[in-house]
């Protein structure tokens, strides 16, 4: 007789109880085992009911599930009864076949029950794990060791541009702009030849990346190595940092320029006068310091207001950077005080001729909301070498030579050797 086809290895349950219920769950589970029949008899059992809702053959009385699996010769019997009669009728149906009873399924039990716990665990792992990598804020990149990426979180999607189908498979140089792209695989063969690397194990490194329209933008990325399944693999946890420099640069513009005038602030301008200095020097000739301050800004301040007056500084700045040479610069030191330094010129008479310029920018009437209002300045002028190498020393000279304008009528110039000379005389 011809033995039935059963998916999965035949399985009788003796025994339909708490533990029988339990074993009846734990294979139902399991494609490797098919339970072909339960026997109890108690008809309300746990593991009868079960069996039910499984639609699986049951039994009340365990010698007629016996024979009825006897088409089955290589069944295994569990026997959960605690009846030894089972045994003996196991060999009436199935020859010698050995039935595992009492302690030896309790043990297996347990040892099947202890895999699914760990199984459970790790798959609960397995899901954290999961669910961090797909809601991380930033980008996760894996590639194998040919360069091709393995691995493309959600992140890395918007930080990139690119679907997820889009990018597996590719060579991560699909994601960086010109030189790196061409040198990529140069770099990952090197460092599998040699061990040798540059990025691995730098924690935010600074790198240009490219989107998929083409744009460059400044990544932060942190690359490590593993070993799985035998294959390295490399992980690269990916940030956009564009909005970090833009701060960063805004920071650093504030630090150096006129929140109101945009012009370079006393800090940025002592550094650039220490250049002009030093180019002077180098190249023998003379640089001017010249320091301005409006006559009658007060006035229109304190008519118009104070809008009114930060209005007019910045329109005053606005003339002062189309009058000067672009080798010149000016800056702002105070409410309404400002500084140039003239890079490379011949001569007193040369300086002269631009504090002239200055006066005549500043004479043209400023239209304050439809209301023309006018201003002057008193300039003071210091040179370079005569003056003092010092750059402190030269503003504060071409200050002194300011006030000496204002003395002398405003709206003038006036230069350090005159002040010295007026001392002399007094």
């Amino acid at each position: 007789m011809e033995t039935p086809s059963v998916r999965g290895y035949p399985v009788l349950i003796i025994g339909a109880g708490r533990g029988g219920a339990a074993l009846l769950e734990m294979f139902l589970e399991d494609s490797l085992v098919k339970v072909i029949a339960i026997a109890d008899k108690d008809p309300e059992a746990p593991g009868i009911k079960l069996a039910k809702d499984h639609r699986i053959p049951t039994f009340s009385d365990p010698a007629k599930a016996l024979r009825a699996c006897r088409k089955h010769p290589d069944c295994i019997v569990y026997n959960l009864s605690h009846d030894d009669t089972i045994v003996e009728e196991a060999r009436k149906v199935f020859g010698d076949k050995r039935v595992s009873s009492g302690p030896e399924v309790m043990l297996f039990w347990q040892m099947v029950t202890n895999l699914k716990k760990i199984k459970g665990e790790l798959e609960k792992s397995h899901y954290q794990l999961q669910s961090i990598i797909l809601n991380v804020m930033d980008g996760i990149i894996m590639i194998n060791e040919t360069g091709e990426i393995q691995g493309f979180n959600p992140a890395a999607e918007e930080i990139f541009g690119y679907s997820q189908p889009e990018a597996l498979g590719k060579n991560l140089k699909m994601l960086m702009p010109e030189p790196n792209r061409g040198r990529h695989d140069g770099y990952l063969r090197r460092y599998l030849e040699t061990g040798h690397s540059k990025i691995l194990g730098v924690r935010g490194r600074e790198v240009v990346a490219a989107r998929k329209s083409g744009e460059e933008f400044p990544l932060e990325m942190s690359v490590s190595e593993m070993v799985l399944g035998g294959h390295r693999y490399f992980i690269g946890i990916t940030r956009d940092i564009t909005d970090r420099k833009r701060a960063e640069k805004k920071i650093a513009h504030l630090a150096h320029y006129d929140y109101l005038t945009d012009l370079p602030n006393r800090a940025l301008f002592v550094d650039m006068l220490n250049h002009s200095i030093a180019l002077a020097k180098r190249n023998k000739r003379k640089a001017a310091v010249l320091f301005l301050d409006l006559d009658g800004f007060k006035k229109i301040n304190d008519a118009l207001g104070h809008d009114a007056g930060d209005l007019l500084l910045k329109d005053v700045a606005s003339r002062f950077k189309t009058t000067i040479r672009a080798s010149d610069s000016v800056a702002r030191v105070g409410g309404d005080e400002f500084v140039f330094v003239l890079d490379n010129i011949e001569s007193e008479e040369s300086a002269a001729l631009v504090a002239k310029k200055i006066l005549i920018a500043l004479a043209e009437p400023f239209d304050m909301k439809g209301q023309h209002c006018s201003v002057g300045g008193s300039i003071g002028i210091a040179m370079y070498p005569e003056g003092s190498r010092d750059p402190e020393k030269l503003i504060q000279q071409a200050d002194e030579a300011m006030y000496l304008a204002k003395q002398s009528g405003k709206n003038t110039w006036k230069f350090y050797r005159e002040v010295l000379q007026n001392r002399l005389e007094q």
